[in-house]
């Protein structure tokens, strides 16, 4: 497939790469960017070219971006060395990080001021379902940004939603990070409470990954469950932050948000315990300890 527009990556970690890589496998000509330029070897290796700097993106028709906080985005778009402090701008600027609304609305503002497109596009899934072409975007922001942008964002994910003209596809990414965080402790819970009645965690979760309440995303993860693999592909300390953040909304739109205030506490609990850089799944390790069990991986 070969691209009509030529296409910037801005942010090269565990997500970005997988994202990056998507467009690159299918053929589209991607110039990439990290701070840590090591962390663009394999996508260069791929096919990608890298730029020396921010501004080496700047000059292409379309710019993704996919960084960790507010700061970083502001930062590598209108802070200096910028992505708009460069003579020549891209067409449009995608950003796909996971940040706040007020957040993406401040670097709109900067962006379109510029002449130039903004569209909010997070993502749900992590590097492996990036990589298996099964996730999928949100985005919002004007509908004909949205649909000059599809078809690369239908590229990276098995679909994407537009939701909105401003900033609606961050609130869509907190709540499913939200109900994904609640998931996980309920799955915790239940397992832990099965397995220290006497029935073996296997059987429990080959019994619940055959009811109507089965997900794809819980047989996933039964393997790590079963072997305590806590190896990151969505850290606790990230699902602290976007707990942040959805509380946050919640407050604004006098929202009562009981269950999620109760699981931001156990995901504190969590990070306290030293499971800050672990994948969020060790939820189930906490909890297990927390009624007195030693588990064991199986």
């Amino acid at each position: 497939m070969t691209s009509t527009l030529s296409l910037g990556w801005l942010g090269t970690g565990r997500m970005g790469s997988a994202m990056a890589r998507r467009l690159i496998d299918a053929g589209h000509p991607v110039t990439v960017w990290n701070r840590t330029r090591s962390k663009t070897d394999d996508l260069a290796a791929a096919g990608a070219r890298v730029a020396d700097t921010i501004h080496g993106l700047a000059a292409v028709d379309i710019v993704f971006i996919m960084v960790s906080t507010p700061k970083d985005l502001e930062q590598v778009v209108t802070g200096d060395g910028g992505l708009l402090s460069a003579s020549t701008l891209p067409r449009i600027i995608v950003d796909c990080s996971s940040v706040s609304a007020e957040a993406s609305a401040k670097v709109r503002q900067a962006v379109e001021a510029k002449g130039v497109g903004f569209l909010a596009s997070p993502i749900s899934g992590n590097p492996h379902v990036v990589a298996e072409g099964l996730s999928i975007l949100m985005a919002s922001g004007p509908k004909a940004t949205y649909d000059t942008v599809r078809p690369y964002l239908d590229t990276i994910g098995k679909t994407s939603v537009w939701v909105g003209e401003a900033e609606q596809a961050r609130v869509v990414k907190i709540c499913h990070n939200l109900y994904l965080g609640m998931l996980v402790q309920s799955l915790s819970e239940v397992t832990a409470l099965a397995e220290k009645s006497g029935v073996p965690r296997a059987a429990f979760l080959d019994f619940l990954n055959n009811t109507v309440l089965a997900t794809d995303w819980v047989r996933k993860r039964t393997p790590d469950m079963l072997s305590l693999d806590w190896t990151p592909t969505f850290t606790t300390e990230l699902l602290r932050k976007d707990f942040d953040l959805g509380l946050a909304i919640a407050r604004q739109q006098e929202m009562p948000m009981p269950l999620g205030a109760s699981v931001m506490q156990l995901i504190q609990n969590a990070i306290g315990r030293g499971h800050r850089d672990d994948d969020f799944l060790s939820l189930f390790q906490v909890q297990a300890e927390s009624a007195g069990m030693e588990i064991k991986p199986q």
